[in-house]
């Protein structure tokens, strides 16, 4: 069926219902826009105002030279793909089961019904005292389905599609896929063992960055965390732009073994704070704490108000429960121990062997930089029985360096010793290869 229409809006119309209806696929390509309006005798920017709204709008996507294509689903790498058969998990980045409470002793008590405020009060009071020990301004407490639901709901309120969003390279994979999936333009801001690079995040901010998603400790997959100096560095930057919207994602608050160094100036108008509770109560309790300024957090409470898509209240009463449990703190802080010892134990054995580790990391994971390809090592872990992530799906931009993420959370001794062991046999015979 052709296209038809003499209008942008009957034109992209046209594009819409022929994919709508399945007679164009995706992947397939649209016309050239010389084509197209000489084919409909229309000017050429009423094709490319056409097709820039079908862009806009998800149904098509650009390919530079090779033109306009209808879009389809995107195929996103997610977190949480461990390993088959007998092999050993180094790879799904998820906690450790031993040191997550047991969810459901605490699931007691209470009868919600519709009408109720969308947040618990008591949940709120506790996590209102949380965000006081480090926001300094006037704030209001809201709770999400996880840290990746805040993350995309706050960019929803203030940007659109086509919006350029600076994020950290290599990135949270998520992050990668809510981005990917609502259209945003990606600028990618390098990660170093402090951080986010300062002078990066202001090449993306002058180059119209409206949005900035950072993780201020655990970085994952690097494991970075920002340091003192490094925070106030990348504040002095936001502080040129204070109408950028800045989403801070501290996912492993409790249990991180570093200090939360905020970035968000004191001067920026759209801010947010989020703590998930996955990596210290359970991945699948899926509730995140969010902090943010008056603005904001009306916008976002507006998608979130009883009786539409409010977070459960039980599920909110159960994270309270266990938040103020004295045995859950002191669980945390063993969790605390046991997640630093196991990166710093296999760290160790790494070295000992030549490899590149980051000093001081974080979180439930590794980054170990190589000197040959990623995917052979990959490939040839998993032929001995290892399963490990490539660095490359965590890439926002391509990387001239290889890497490979290794998940330590349930790491033990022997086993440390052995996969450094193995990873140095495998990189010795890929660089004799």
């Amino acid at each position: 069926m052709p296209i038809t229409g003499t209008t942008a809006a009957e034109i992209a119309g046209s594009v819409r219902d022929q994919v709508a209806s399945g007679d164009l696929a995706p992947g397939t390509p649209l016309p050239p826009v010389r084509a197209l309006c000489a084919e409909l005798g229309v000017n050429r920017n009423t094709v490319a105002l056409a097709y820039r709204r079908l862009v806009e709008a998800g149904v098509a996507q650009t390919r530079g030279r090779g033109g306009t294509v209808v879009a389809a689903v995107p195929r996103l790498a997610r977190e949480g793909v461990g390993a088959g058969g007998e092999a050993v998990d180094l790879a799904s980045g998820n906690p450790d089961p031993e040191l997550l409470p047991h969810i459901l002793t605490a699931a007691r008590g209470g009868e919600f019904l519709y009408g109720v405020p969308a947040v618990d009060p008591a949940l709120a009071a506790w996590a209102e005292a949380d965000f006081a020990e480090d926001v300094d301004r006037p704030l209001r407490t809201l709770v999400t389905h996880g840290a990746v639901d805040a993350t995309e709901r706050l960019l929803g309120v203030h940007l659109t599609r086509g919006d350029l969003v600076a994020v950290e390279d290599p990135c949270f994979l998520a992050t990668i896929g809510t981005l990917r999936l609502a259209g945003y333009r990606v600028a990618p801001v390098p990660v170093d063992a402090h951080g986010m690079d300062p002078g990066a995040l202001r090449a993306a901010l002058d180059a119209g960055a409206r949005a900035v998603v950072a993780t201020p400790r655990a970085h994952n997959p690097t494991g970075a965390s920002l340091t003192a100096e490094r925070a106030q560095e990348l504040r002095a930057v936001l502080a040129g732009h204070p109408q950028v919207l800045v989403i801070e994602d501290d996912h492993f608050s409790a249990v991180s073994a570093r200090p939360y160094h905020r970035i968000t100036p004191a001067g920026t108008a759209r801010w947010a704070l989020v703590r998930s509770v996955s990596k210290f109560l359970g991945p699948d309790l899926r509730v995140a704490l969010v902090a943010a300024d008056p603005e904001s957090a009306a916008r976002l409470g507006a998608r979130l108000s009883a009786g539409m898509t409010w977070v459960s209240r039980l599920l909110q009463r159960t994270v309270h429960d266990l938040l103020a449990d004295p045995a859950v703190h002191d669980l945390h802080e063993r969790a605390r121990e046991s997640y630093a010892g196991r990166a710093a134990l296999l760290a160790e054995r790494l070295r000992a062997h030549g490899f590149d580790v980051p000093p001081d990391s974080d979180g439930l994971n590794l980054w170990i930089g190589l000197d040959v390809d990623e995917r052979s090592v990959t490939d040839a872990l998993a032929h001995r029985g290892w399963a490990v992530r490539p660095g490359h799906v965590f890439a926002v931009a391509p990387s001239p360096r290889a890497a490979i993420r290794v998940t330590t959370s349930t790491l033990t001794e022997p086993r440390a010793e052995a996969f450094a062991a193995e990873l140095a046999a495998v990189v010795a015979d890929l660089r004799t290869a």
